[in-house]
């Protein structure tokens, strides 16, 4: 929609083919259907959390960056808030609103919308002629590019544009999911299905390598975890398969193990008579003190009183780092977004033009480029549609 947007607004005619029954059927779920528009921050900062291929955004962020889009749906009815971590969100909370905004904007500009799949890209003389759907031939002189990857296909991504980017001689490199849940080992996330922590402090290792640390919520599941600090922690593990990761839960972020050890005898000391079992309701979650007492190795019926300095020490380590074995990725399916695409090198990061096909645009999450959570990968749509649909404008005068 953006792309559709961008050439308009530079004076071609445009078209817009979309399979689905409806526009922004994607984008209305992003952010739990509030829509994570962007990251209110400088285009440094945004190249800091695409951790693929960053540095060929530059071009597209450098034209139309967060503050451009923050002005672009406000200007067009739909007031923006910044929230925590700048995430730019509607006021209204409504994904909707924005989907709405670039549909009323598109239909403002002429912009003819055809309900059909894109199925092959047509050449003449070597360089694109048009686009064959499924209920027709359209001439085009140019075409983006714009199907997204191959995450929550029921919305639309169905992995055509792979196709399409291969049919024209591009390398596609292997799609898989990022900002997705994980698989962990063990019976733990089993047991704990359905806990949610908050305020807690998620370490992730490649191998003994710490790769990604942060604070704040996730929650178990039947097949493992999941949740912000999880999905943000996939997007760091890119060699299932070839390295071993594991995470560690820092439990209590807010003390080191010192005054764990005095926070314990603190608890103790008001039921000395307790079973270990009985004496931790106040430090931890009802439904996680068995499993950690059983991962502890320390008896869960030995009273309290008769907790030894070394026992107290193995709790406090396994209170900041109870850790979790991941065997790997839930489905690409259950991906927030697509890691993998269209080779980047293929593509001029300046006008996003394909550099084999004359004619041939790219945008989007078809692209080998991910990005974190926190409205990052949205901001990769919009800049990279704006500057690819610039570019055929201008390419055409």
């Amino acid at each position: 929609m953006m792309a559709a947007v961008a050439a308009a607004e530079g004076g071609a005619r445009v078209l817009l083919l979309e399979p689905m029954e409806r526009l922004g059927k994607k984008l209305n779920i992003t952010g739990k259907g509030r829509c994570n528009v962007t990251n209110d921050c400088a285009v440094e900062e945004l190249l800091r959390n695409v951790p693929r291929n960053g540095r060929f955004l530059y071009s597209a962020f450098s034209r139309f960056d967060s503050g451009d889009v923050k002005a672009f749906f406000e200007v067009r009815g739909v007031p923006l808030k910044t929230e925590r971590g700048n995430r730019v969100f509607p006021v209204s909370d409504r994904a909707f609103d924005i989907s709405g905004a670039l549909e009323n904007y598109l239909r403002e500009l002429g912009v003819r919308i055809v309900r059909d799949r894109a199925e092959a890209l047509l050449l003449e003389n070597q360089a694109l002629s048009g686009v064959r759907g499924g209920r027709g031939k359209y001439e085009a002189g140019r075409a983006v590019i714009a199907t997204g990857g191959v995450s929550y296909p029921l919305t639309g991504s169905t992995g055509d544009g792979y196709r399409l980017a291969r049919s024209m001689g591009h390398t596609v490199q292997e799609p898989r999911g990022s900002l997705v849940p994980l698989c962990a080992a063990g019976e733990l996330c089993p047991a704990l299905q359905g806990l949610s922590l908050r305020n807690v402090t998620l370490r992730a290792y490649e191998d003994d390598k710490r790769i990604f640390e942060d604070l704040g919520e996730m929650l178990f599941t039947h097949f493992g975890v999941s949740g912000p600090l999880v999905l943000s922690a996939s997007a760091h593990m890119r060699r299932f398969g070839e390295r071993r990761y594991r995470l560690e839960i820092d439990l209590k972020p807010g003390l080191d193990e010192q005054k764990l050890d005095k926070r314990l005898l603190a608890d103790f000391s008001k039921r000395p008579n307790s079973d270990l079992i009985n004496a931790l309701d106040d430090l931890l979650p009802k439904k996680l003190i068995g499993p950690f007492v059983e991962l502890s190795g320390v008896n869960s019926r030995q009273k309290v009183h008769d907790i030894t300095r070394e026992q107290r020490r193995r709790l406090a380590v396994l209170l900041k780092a109870l850790p979790v074995e991941i065997t790997g990725p839930r489905p690409v399916e259950e991906a927030i977004v697509t890691s993998g695409g269209v080779a980047v090198g293929e593509v001029d990061p300046s006008t996003m033009a394909s550099k084999l096909c004359p004619g041939l645009y790219f945008a989007g999450e078809v692209l080998d480029v991910d990005a974190y959570t926190g409205g990052f990968n949205l901001q990769i749509a919009w800049s990279t549609g704006h500057l690819a649909g610039a570019a055929t404008a201008e390419s055409l005068w």
